[in-house]
């Protein structure tokens, strides 16, 4: 085993570990395979994954998973967002693009939702 294997390629984290044919990094999730062909196809994979590791998509249906902080206001725990837009470019960190019923349209972190 090399010194490179255990390097993370997208955090440069020293604490990744094999697992079966993948290498994974506890610091930022991210999976690779040490096979080059493969490795480009891991990379094709969903962008964008919601708190529990599934795959989001434009047009999805989430439920937010904590209460958040909208200006005064607090948005719910279990507060489902319809018809969600996922942004090419994060706005201050944040991935996707909703309207929520008296709240307006605001933008979310895909780690505080969860797939509908």
């Amino acid at each position: 085993m090399s010194v490179e294997e255990n390097v993370c390629p997208k955090c440069n984290s020293p604490y990744a570990y094999p697992d079966g044919f993948l290498w994974i990094c506890p610091e930022c999730a991210h999976e690779w395979s040490l096979d080059k062909t493969s490795e480009t196809s891991a990379d094709d994979g969903p962008r964008f994954l919601d708190a529990r590791g599934d795959p989001l998509q434009d047009g999805d249906t989430v439920i937010t998973i904590r209460d958040l902080k909208a200006g005064k206001d607090t948005i719910k725990i279990g507060t489902k967002v319809k018809n969600i837009r996922l942004l090419d470019e994060p706005v201050n960190g944040h991935e996707i693009s909703c309207k929520i019923k008296e709240f307006g349209a605001l933008y979310l972190t895909c780690a505080v939702v969860k797939k509908a």
